[in-house]
């Protein structure tokens, strides 16, 4: 009876190419918009990802930039009549730098600047994973150090679907994005992953996949400011 190896956690299965030590050109790639879909509650095939690819900042080790914009399009996107116009689900910005201490450093200035208009924040870990919680009356911020990656997820007050605390679905979040981070990292600065989230709840409707489209990235400072 012949038998088969099974592909380690984080490996690409077997035959598969092995994955690009980069961010990902797709933000799909790191949560599929039917995942987001359904976190939200949206109906299937309703949700688009658009991907932004930044530039490298030496001045701060920073080699790399992705941001991504997940929206609900409700009817009008799925008809093909106005897609990637629809309120914003939620924003992640991702940093990759030159190594781990850099992107610790840059994360705790990230921290530190955002704080400063902030109604609230709190300290937390997702796993292992160092975070940062910031509320204002119009958004809930989350920014986490990962390795060599900083993570900025912004996730707005008035989202479709946001039924759940602002933190609670940020973790979520982070849980499903920050595993497909892993083996994308160069070997050596690879940390252990937070354990995978729940599965996501199915939702109802015509299948139609997202796409990813380009848009304008939010601003970056080289110094203190967002990822």
């Amino acid at each position: 009876m012949p038998t088969f190896p099974s592909a380690a956690p984080g490996a690409p299965a077997p035959g598969a190419a092995p994955p690009k030590i980069a961010l990902p050109d797709d933000c799909a790639q790191l949560l599929p918009t039917e995942t987001a879909g359904a976190l939200f509650g949206q109906t299937l095939g309703s949700v688009s990802s658009q991907t932004v690819r930044g530039v490298a900042e030496p001045s701060v080790d920073r080699t790399e930039r992705t941001a991504c914009t997940y929206r609900a399009g409700g009817q009008d996107q799925m008809t093909g009549r106005a897609k990637n116009t629809g309120p914003v689900l939620f924003e992640l910005n991702i940093g990759r730098y030159g190594s781990a201490k850099s992107a610790s450093t840059q994360w705790q200035l990230n921290a530190n600047a955002e704080r400063g208009d902030a109604t609230g924040s709190k300290d937390l870990k997702i796993g292992a994973v160092p975070a940062v919680l910031i509320e204002r009356p119009d958004e809930t911020t989350m920014i986490a150090v990962y390795g060599v990656d900083t993570l900025t997820f912004v996730l707005p007050a008035e989202a479709p679907g946001q039924t759940r605390p602002a933190g609670q679905t940020l973790a979520d979040l982070a849980q499903r994005i920050i595993p497909a981070l892993t083996p994308t990292q160069p070997p050596g600065s690879r940390p252990a992953a937070p354990a995978p989230a729940p599965a996501a709840p199915a939702t109802s409707g015509a299948v139609q996949s997202g796409e990813s489209a380009p848009r304008a990235g939010a601003p970056e400072a080289s110094g203190p400011g967002p990822t």
